[in-house]
């Protein structure tokens, strides 16, 4: 005979069961921690002193460059940001805008960026950029705020 009682009991379990499999959303330093293909990026955010930043209230959108991005970036250019630390925290800074921005929100429009320049972003369709970087992997969702990886390291203007 069919038991509804137990029909119910093993509904329940299996929805805290598909609960518990999904991770709880954890803070951009940690999403960003937690990406392989964002390594460089972790530790740059932790040799700028940014992670504490990034793990802050928010939200944040962070426009993450890849770890190939960053190997497209001139050594000589990388070496001067790990003897620079201001202004390594000024080109990181310039990859996050202080609010959360879904792909679905990105229009053809400009953001400021923490670092206090402007940032360029474009939509056709799917296909989302900032300045001239394209973005891989758009919604990467935190619990402050969202991470979109993208494909160039992008530097700010100077000042």
């Amino acid at each position: 005979m069919f038991n509804v009682r137990t029909l119910f009991t093993s509904l329940a379990i299996a929805g805290l069961a598909a609960c518990a499999s999904q991770p709880a959303p954890v803070s951009i330093t940690e999403t960003i921690t937690r990406t392989p293909s964002l390594s460089t990026l972790n530790k740059l955010i932790s040799d700028a002193g940014l992670a504490d930043t990034l793990k802050g209230q928010g939200p944040f959108t962070v426009f993450a460059p890849s770890d190939e991005a960053f190997k497209a970036v001139p050594a000589k250019t990388m070496e001067e940001l790990a003897k620079d630390p201001a202004r390594l925290k000024a080109v990181l800074t310039y990859h996050v805008v202080a609010s959360k921005m879904m792909s679905a929100d990105v229009k053809n429009m400009t953001a400021k960026s923490v670092n206090g320049a402007e940032l360029a972003l474009s939509k056709a369709g799917d296909f989302v950029t900032v300045e001239d970087a394209a973005v891989q992997t758009t919604d990467i969702a935190a619990a402050n705020g969202v991470v979109h990886v993208v494909d160039r390291v992008l530097m700010p203007p100077r000042r």
